[in-house]
């Protein structure tokens, strides 16, 4: 092979090796939003879904008529550490009430390519005035218009809304603001990703709060992996083993072994499962660390994740950090009042830092923060009033960052 052809293999596994880290990091990529990552994609679109297809069982999707790429991640395992965020006010989580205009406004979205967002609001009162369980959306409320307009900002974000005139920000200050939008219904319809959409199941609305997890998991099952532990044949059982292991293992900062079920421990241990690990994760450009506790991938690039740890941009992030150095060295754990205390010692430490946390319940919102960002990257347990911290949580300890850095 000549030294042309040996360098145009190795620019396409580089390519795709960079490929799947952006899609891993971000499931959906715009020619608009990010030209270059779409560019890369696109080009490379074989081979990076031959990668999600066999080691995931994810489907990617490639329009470049349309300018976007859709990796539809699906999953078994109800995450809630990666809500929907509001754009402003500090990244802060959708809560129900987002999610429900959220929802409402999407299906309003699907009547038209162009709209406006006094229109769509009008559209979206009458929708849930008209539904016995929702309630009304009452634009003359300035609490509903910034839940509306959080609900339009993610959907700008995701490239369903283009905005050609106007502001959406300026909704929240006046209901008569006049904002044009171009909608983007075939991208809408790409967002849920899951096997079987909501209308097949049909509950009634006393029946969801009874079966939530089983609808949950009627949304994300897929028959691929035969209907049940005695219908499913070898075949479809080794496929299940591969995807549900991989999916875990590329989709969340740590892979803890005592998370994993005897079959899918058996198969790490295998040399087929080591292998398939092995291989996928070399592929797409990670180093496997593996220790007594689980397994955990390195991306040297950092650019397979969406969030970063530890992260100084944020008083949470940088309260998490502190509050772990403390569980890491209390092996059975702290109680949230003792955290609650560390957080006051903390806030009087550094009196000019974390000003948003300066009040009544101050400590307590610190804590709860910083314990949603360390929850969110596998690093503390919380059961009750108890907080442990699990294995991974070593490797980010202040004491351990300071003799990296020193030994370096």
């Amino acid at each position: 092979m000549s030294n042309l052809a040996n360098q145009l293999v190795i620019s396409e596994k580089q390519d795709v090796a960079r490929g799947v880290r952006l899609l891993l990091a971000t499931p959906l990529i715009s020619v608009r939003t990010a030209p270059d990552a779409f560019d890369l994609v696109r080009r490379r679109h074989g081979p990076i879904a031959k990668w999600f297809d066999y080691t995931c069982g994810w489907r990617l999707v490639v329009e470049p008529r349309f300018g976007y790429a859709r990796l539809a991640k699906v999953t078994s395992e109800h995450d809630h550490t990666r809500p929907a965020r509001r754009s402003r006010s500090g990244r802060v989580p959708f809560d129900r009430r987002r999610y429900t205009l959220l929802c409402v406004i999407a299906a309003e979205l699907l009547s038209g390519p162009v709209t406006t967002i006094g229109l769509l609001a009008d559209r979206v009162k009458y929708a849930t005035a008209t539904d016995p369980v929702l309630e009304t959306f009452d634009t003359a409320a300035r609490s509903e218009r910034m839940a509306y307009v959080d609900a339009l900002r993610l959907l700008e974000s995701y490239g369903v809304l283009d905005t050609v005139d106007g502001s959406t920000d300026t909704f929240v200050d006046s209901r008569e603001a006049k904002v044009l939008y171009r909608v983007d219904t075939t991208l809408l319809l790409r967002l849920l990703s899951a096997p079987r959409g909501p209308s097949q199941l049909v509950p009634s609305p006393d029946e969801v709060v009874q079966r939530w997890a089983e609808l949950l998991t009627g949304l994300t099952r897929e028959t691929r992996y035969g209907d049940g532990e005695m219908s499913a044949s070898d075949v479809q059982r080794n496929l299940w083993l591969r995807h549900s292991i991989c999916r875990r293992l590329f989709d969340e900062p740590v892979l803890y072994r005592c998370e994993l079920s005897e079959e899918q421990s058996h198969y790490l241990a295998s040399l087929t499962g080591r292998q398939v690990v092995q291989r996928a994760a070399e592929q797409a450009g990670f180093v496997l660390e593996e220790r007594a506790e689980g397994y955990l991938l390195v991306d040297p690039d950092a650019i397979a994740t969406d969030r970063k740890f530890p992260d100084d941009s944020g008083t949470a992030n940088v309260a998490g950090l502190l509050l772990l150095d403390t569980l890491v060295s209390a092996p059975l754990g702290l109680t949230v009042e003792q955290l609650h205390a560390e957080a006051a010692r903390l806030l009087t430490r550094f009196p000019r830092w974390a000003k948003t946390y300066r009040g009544e319940d101050g400590t307590e919102r610190l804590v709860h923060d910083a314990l949603d960002v360390l929850a969110s990257f596998r690093l503390v347990e919380h059961t009750g009033s108890q907080v442990r911290a699990l294995p991974a949580a070593a490797r980010y300890s202040v004491t351990e960052i300071r003799t990296s850095k020193e030994s370096s």
